[in-house]
């Protein structure tokens, strides 16, 4: 079925020219995902510059039976935020809608329209001596709306959490065009079904998210950052442990990265490992606002030697050499892709049962493809590994993920830790969810979307 006659000159009277877009040149940029697995065509892209605007661009949808694709950044690494290729979607661009209503920096809340870019917000905090943590490497053009409805994960898990546990308040456009204004600035409110949380991680398909008050942090005024090389994942875990024990909860950031991973960084980029080679290495962050946190990070790396748990390491002296570190890990995922093909799986699964799934999945598939080879770092402190897999062409997609993706579900781990279902996974959340899982998912989709007309073929199957 195609778009009804008079719909986009309807959508064009309403929002005037600056807030829809129909020319293939202005399209393109919107129905072409990051990764460019998924290419769509739209019928128009629509900018509300209002949460008033939205609501009735979804009920004019709605009136037409025509399916809606809510995008922010476009930063999705799943397909979650481009249309279709029928040509019979719209997509519904949050862009204009980019202000930062309010910041309280005695509250710790701040209050940010859905298109507002994750880097500004945090600009903002930053000014009133407040932290946001979420911290991504899309951070510069993914957005709040995005990072909402993704329930975005990033560096700072480990010690703030998931995007969800920063959610305070959320304003919602429901299905039907129902704005639900729920832009409260508690940090306890328990009236009622936290109904909040339905929508943080629902990636577009249960509601439009226009707006969003945010929990803030101090902000730490001393941290450390060091590079450390070790001999296998199970010295990593070792080492996390130790840290959490000398420095509890002001490490903000432990990432394990392969020596593979490296080597691509240094092939592509030119950076340079200021450590001696290893198999594996762990790039740590610890923050306070506490003097004396470089002794305590130096007496710990002391304790960590003296038990052979690290190999080599270095401690950054300056902000510029601690960007210089963190420049190797940010790295990793742009040299991948100037490597060549790779299979992305974005897994996590039980601290203690890393060291054994690298080992199996890693067993696995040199038996199956020995051709493969394996890109293995991530957020080692919440579980979060992204297993990557470098491929030429012929070798079998499917195989390989359902080796890695097998071997994921029986350490009891989730095929997604922060990425998302999108379009990329939808078929394998099915495969590895339970039924009733899957019939409850189901019926929630149905009660708030019967007409199936927000975000389809994302999360779920049609």
């Amino acid at each position: 079925m195609g778009i009804a006659e008079g719909f986009i000159d309807r959508l064009t009277q309403f929002l005037g020219p600056k807030g829809i877009l129909t020319g293939p040149g202005d399209l393109e940029p919107y129905t072409v995902d990051w990764r460019k697995l998924f290419p769509g065509r739209a019928a128009c892209v629509v900018r509300p510059a209002s949460t008033k605007q939205v609501a009735e661009v979804v009920q004019i949808c709605r009136e037409n039976a025509v399916p809606i694709v809510p995008q922010g950044g476009n930063t999705s690494l799943a397909g979650g935020a481009v249309p279709d290729a029928s040509g019979t979607q719209i997509v519904l661009s949050l862009a204009r809608m980019a202000a930062i209503r309010s910041v309280d920096a005695i509250g710790l809340t701040m209050e940010v329209e859905a298109g507002c870019v994750l880097t500004n917000a945090q600009n903002a905090a930053a000014v009133e001596g407040r932290l946001l943590p979420v911290s991504l490497a899309s951070e510069g053009s993914a957005t709040i709306g995005g990072i909402v409805a993704a329930n975005a994960g990033g560096v700072n898990v480990l010690r703030y959490g998931m995007t969800r546990n920063l959610v305070l308040g959320l304003e919602i456009v429901l299905p039907d065009g129902t704005i639900v204004n729920g832009l409260r600035h508690l940090r306890k409110n328990n009236a009622g079904y936290d109904w909040r949380q339905i929508f943080v991680g629902s990636e577009g398909t249960l509601g439009i998210v226009t707006a969003a008050v945010l929990r803030l942090l101090p902000r730490p005024k001393h941290s450390v950052v060091a590079l450390l090389s070790v001999a296998d994942p199970k010295s990593s875990l070792e080492l996390l442990a130790l840290a959490q024990e000398e420095l509890g909860d002001q490490i903000s950031a432990f990432e394990l990265v392969s020596a593979a991973s490296l080597n691509l960084v240094s092939k592509h980029s030119g950076l340079k490992v200021p450590v001696a080679a290893g198999e594996w290495f762990v790039l740590m962050e610890a923050a306070s606002s506490l003097s004396g946190l470089k002794d305590g990070a130096e007496a710990m790396l002391g304790i960590a030697f003296e038990r052979e748990i690290v190999l080599d390491g270095v401690i950054a002296e300056s902000a510029g050499q601690a960007s210089e570190l963190w420049a190797l890990r940010e790295h990793v995922t742009e040299c991948e892709a100037r490597e060549g093909k790779s299979l992305k799986h974005d897994i996590s699964v039980p601290l203690s049962a890393i060291p054994d799934f690298l080992r199996a999945t890693g067993q696995a598939l040199a038996a199956g493809f020995p051709e493969a080879r394996v890109n293995a770092f991530g957020h080692l402190g919440d579980g979060n590994i992204h297993y990557n897999v470098l491929v030429d062409e012929g070798l079998s997609s499917e195989a390989i993920t359902r080796i890695v993706h097998d071997t994921v579900a029986s350490f009891g781990g989730s095929i997604t830790a922060e990425h998302g279902i999108g379009q990329y996974r939808v078929r394998e959340l099915a495969r590895y969810s339970s039924p009733s899982e899957m019939a409850l998912l189901s019926r929630l989709k149905h009660v708030l979307d019967p007409q199936g007309l927000l975000n389809p073929g994302k999360v779920l199957l049609r």
